[in-house]
């Protein structure tokens, strides 16, 4: 899975950068999320491979906090790089005349400087509220990384605060980018099913499902394993950490297949670079 989601996602970053014709709001929000996925299955795969084939079992609590940032930090803002590319298709669909005027590249940067700093800020709380907690515990964590409230959990204090703020976090981010997705892709299903042809419509229908079957694909792992920490007491361990690694490293593989091989003009890219290269 890691070997398929390097390749796509550097495949992605390949073609994006190379091909002129695809620098647009589209494909900068999807180079967005090829450099989101490829840093979010690194930052634990390499470390985990290590742990199951070396038995290397420790980690750096310096290192720990690192990773529990990172994996957070860019998991925000996967979440709101899909509300930026559920905004793309909502004015390319509905307004395509001036998909191009309302989405400037000034305007992108904008909006990915909002996510990069929203998933920034808002996790930097985990972080200094995990470094001032008195640790005179175990220090094992049941898990494959360092996932916040499972390192948390290990302090010898009263840990309300980071809870309800991981709580917040999550319900906060989710609640919001969900919804402006679902309001997104109920515009998008209204302007799809008044189109005039059928063909049109399947074509269309086919490709915002196959993008919302990728969405699903991250959220719902997400939910589960967050508040299965905080609320699952009876989930068995190993199916609980089993979720805690597959909404890191699923994503990261289906994103570039699904968004590489459904999106016509980056298959049309790949193609042509292969076939130019046999020639």
């Amino acid at each position: 899975m890691y070997a398929i989601a390097v390749l796509g996602n550097f495949t992605i970053l390949f073609i994006v950068k190379r091909e002129t014709s695809l620098h647009g709001p589209m494909y900068y929000f999807l180079f967005m999320l090829a450099v989101t996925d490829l840093v979010l299955s690194t930052s634990i795969l390499p470390k985990m491979l290590s742990i199951f084939w070396l038995n290397s079992k420790e980690i750096n609590f310096s290192a720990c906090l690192t990773q529990m940032y990172v994996i957070h930090c860019f998991s925000v803002m996967e979440s709101g790089i899909f509300v930026a590319m559920a905004f793309d298709r909502y004015v390319a669909i509905c307004h395509p005349l001036r998909h191009f005027t309302i989405l400037r590249n000034s305007v992108v940067a904008k909006i990915s400087l909002a996510v990069v700093l929203r998933g920034g800020m808002l996790v930097l709380p985990f972080l200094l509220l995990a470094r001032q907690w008195p640790y005179c515990r175990t220090n094992i964590i049941p898990h494959s990384y360092c996932e916040h409230i499972a390192l948390v959990k290990l302090a010898c204090a009263d840990i309300r605060i980071s809870s309800y703020y991981g709580l917040f976090v999550l319900f906060f981010v989710t609640g919001v980018d969900v919804f402006f997705i679902t309001m997104s892709y109920i515009q998008i299903l209204r302007a799809i099913f008044s189109l005039p042809t059928k063909d049109a419509r399947v074509k269309t229908l086919g490709t915002c499902s196959s993008h919302l079957g990728v969405i699903l694909a991250f959220y719902i792992p997400v939910l589960f394993s967050l508040l299965t920490h905080r609320f699952g007491q009876n989930v068995s361990l190993h199916f609980h950490i089993l979720m805690a690694n597959v909404y890191l490293l699923v994503p990261p593989m289906l994103n570039p297949i699904i968004y590489g091989v459904r999106t016509k003009e980056i298959r049309d890219r790949l193609l042509h670079l292969f076939t130019h290269k046999g020639i």
